[in-house]
């Protein structure tokens, strides 16, 4: 379900002009997971009418991808439905991206030999995307995790009008870096881009500890240009699918229905989102790690299946699995 205001790399281009892309979501599903999806776009971008029309249409459906809302239109959406709702809800842009992002950090920092408790953590785009990411971060051990808009480093001491910048404020940062991207990106050992493109230089790159990790994610033109990038990153991520480490949702979203579906789960909830990033990561054996294949591509079919799994074990492991499965499952 979209309203069509935050549509990748275009923006608030309507419900009509949205319509294909959500049919292109229905497809993936699909394809990768064998889940019927049906696009739905409203023609509103009020927050009471749409929670209003998505639990009058609920009883037909399994479960609610809420795709391409506007931040921080999307939190309350989310927020309400889950609660006034027995079936998943989960929005893609901020969990599909979150769960793939993490399981890409897994693997690299097996090539990097560096652990999450110790890592110093740049998230630069505290949207909608940005705050799952450093949620999920911090739920996976992170603790040195610096959010960064064009203001500057988010911090507890600042006062934000935004509430989700508040919140978000009262998690990260803490040793109370202050200053711009600039600033806060010294001696950190992971960059995180969800922003706007081309944000990050290299001497930025070059300001970070050693053996740093880039996951520029704005798309179609990311942070920085990998081939810039390229001399002075150890592992270098994107959202492109012509470059090496795509962060691509269809690793995350196909997978982690299916599981919840065939266990008919009450919610999509924190262990679930962690248990499909470790299962993504485990696709990547430890043979076939390298600085350019830390996450499986979009095509291989080992995926769906390991995320359905982890998915289920733990809907069951946390109490909101409703269904038994045959043992022919």
């Amino acid at each position: 379900m979209s309203d069509g205001t935050a549509v990748l790399g275009l923006g608030d281009i309507g419900p009509m002009a949205a319509m294909p892309v959500m049919e292109g979501k229905a497809m993936l599903f699909k394809e990768f997971a064998g889940v019927d999806a049906f696009p739905i776009c409203l023609d509103t971008k009020d927050p009471d009418e749409i929670v209003r029309i998505v639990k009058a249409l609920a009883p037909a459906f399994g479960g609610i991808n809420l795709e391409d809302i506007s931040s921080p239109r999307c939190f309350e959406i989310e927020e309400r439905l889950k609660q006034e709702l027995d079936i998943p809800v989960f929005h893609d842009d901020q969990h599909g991206t979150a769960v793939v992002l993490l399981a890409g950090l897994l693997n690299a920092l097996k090539i990097t030999g560096k652990q999450m408790a110790d890592i110093k953590v740049v998230v630069n785009g505290i949207g909608a995307a940005g705050i799952a990411c450093s949620k999920m971060l911090l739920a996976a051990g992170v603790h040195n995790l610096i959010g960064v808009d064009r203001f500057g480093a988010i911090q507890r001491e600042s006062h934000y009008d935004n509430p989700h910048w508040a919140a978000f404020a009262q998690l990260t940062n803490p040793n109370l870096e202050v200053g711009s991207l600039s600033d806060v990106i010294k001696n950190a050992d992971v960059f995180i881009g969800v922003s706007a493109p081309n944000i990050l230089t290299v001497d930025h790159v070059k300001s970070m500890a050693k053996d740093p990790i880039v996951f520029a994610m704005a798309n179609p033109i990311p942070e920085i240009d990998p081939e810039q990038a390229k001399p002075y990153v150890r592992v270098m991520a994107t959202g492109r699918s012509d470059k090496p480490n795509q962060i691509n949702n269809v690793l995350c979203f196909p997978g982690i229905f299916r599981g919840a579906l065939d266990c008919r789960a009450s919610e999509i909830n924190e262990a679930m989102k962690l248990a499909a990033a470790h299962a993504i990561a485990s696709v990547v054996s430890d043979d076939e790690l390298n600085e350019t294949y830390i996450i499986p591509s979009v095509f291989n079919q080992k995926v769906v299946e390991k995320v359905r799994e982890a998915v289920i074990d733990a809907a069951y492991r946390t109490g909101v699995a409703r269904k038994r499965l045959r043992e022919s499952n």
